[in-house]
């Protein structure tokens, strides 16, 4: 099958939605698929062994200054014609995914979007509130011209299904469960994480260092944990503020890790602590329960998808910086309940492999065919 992905974000930037992205673009060329990627921002030629177009693009300035905004050009649709896709994949269409979508309904192309960040909550965290009602009523009429649209959670099949997404189908979760491991817990990378006093609890976050992730509720948070220490893994435009917000706090800010160094975070650590409410899936709290260490995480999004409460981790009320608190002590405090809770986090995780998630994309590519060329079809006979 030859697919052309469409995406608003690519490498070197890294979140949640690159992370699907890339490891379901290996897996596609493990199964003999043919892929071309039009994604912004990135000096990549190619990926996986498949050609990355890359187009012109600018910042978003000043509200999201690492996302790159696709402009059309071209070369795109030349490209597009000289492959003869079989499906087109728009990834979170905004801008450049929402050209694909165009492109895709230009050339009857069978299409299938996929619904990645709930747009709509994100505006009003990063204060451009008045923008809601159009997001919502922008994003619904591009995902509602695809044959099949796709969602990483059941919770945010609901979501898409409020905003007035129709067509919505479940693409289960994935996570590494070779790269995420217990066994890469480091004495080394815990005194890095700890600033020297590895004998301390330690509590991890991980992820991208803005408004939306709510972590003013785990600053509040610290003032109820006597005697923990917290890394903040990532960076982004929130952690200047952040830096002063968490002054005085035994608090320890590392930047972007990769690789070894991030499973290795994971690994170091306690207790992982997620208040983030915008998450369509998780990624992270699915690579640290893999790496064996629970999640506290927000009830909201994709989270509760995620964490079994009260067995593999907890929940907590949103914006509730005494109960985040709270159960991140009791399994500071019960090692027993924490080495049994990492254990059931693990097992669980297992079940979620990239091959598995890939086999059943594939199904919905051809799906999205049937649909579209059955719908085709019917037209012709009744023009």
């Amino acid at each position: 099958m030859r697919i052309a992905v469409f995406t608003e974000v690519f490498l070197p930037k890294i979140d949640g939605v690159v992370t699907r992205l890339i490891r379901t673009i290996e897996q596609l060329a493990a199964l003999d698929q043919e892929v071309v990627i039009f994604a912004p921002g990135t000096e990549l030629t190619e990926y996986a062994g498949f050609p990355v177009v890359r187009v012109r693009s600018a910042r978003l300035e000043p509200w999201y200054p690492e996302l790159h905004v696709g402009l059309p050009t071209p070369r795109i649709a030349r490209t597009l014609e000289e492959f003869t896709p079989d499906v087109v994949h728009a990834v979170n269409p905004v801008a450049l995914a929402a050209y694909g979508v165009l492109s895709a309904k230009r050339r009857n192309v069978p299409l299938l979007a996929s619904f990645h960040t709930d747009l709509p909550k994100y505006t009003a965290a990063m204060d451009l509130g008045f923008l809601q009602t159009f997001s919502k009523r922008y994003i619904a009429g591009l995902h509602n011209q695809a044959d099949i649209n796709l969602c990483t959670s059941p919770q945010m099949v609901d979501a898409a299904r409020e905003i007035g997404i129709r067509r919505v189908r479940l693409w289960p979760k994935a996570v590494d469960t070779e790269t995420y491991d217990p066994a890469k817990r480091s004495a080394a990378m815990r005194a890095r994480l700890t600033d020297g006093h590895p004998e301390a609890p330690l509590v991890v976050y991980v992820g991208r260092l803005a408004p939306e992730k709510c972590l003013d509720v785990l600053r509040r948070a610290m003032d109820r944990m006597p005697g923990v220490r917290l890394a903040l893994v990532g960076s982004g435009p929130a952690r200047e503020q952040l830096e002063r917000d968490f002054a005085g706090t035994p608090t320890v800010f590392t930047g972007y890790l990769a690789g070894d160094d991030l499973a290795a975070a994971y690994a170091s650590a306690d207790v992982f602590a997620f208040p983030s409410t915008t998450e369509t899936l998780g990624l992270v709290a699915l690579e640290s329960m893999a790496s064996g260490v629970p999640v506290v995480g927000a009830r909201a999004g994709g989270i509760p998808d995620v964490i079994s409460d009260g067995e593999n981790g907890f929940l907590f009320r949103p914006d509730d910086a005494g109960e985040l608190a709270d159960k991140v002590m009791l399994l500071i405090n019960d090692p027993g309940m924490r080495d049994a809770f990492g254990r059931a986090a693990r097992i669980e995780t297992r079940k979620w492999s990239w091959r598995a998630s890939t086999e059943r994309l594939l199904q919905y590519y051809r799906h999205a065919e049937e649909i579209h060329w059955r719908a085709w079809w019917a037209r012709q006979f009744t023009a």
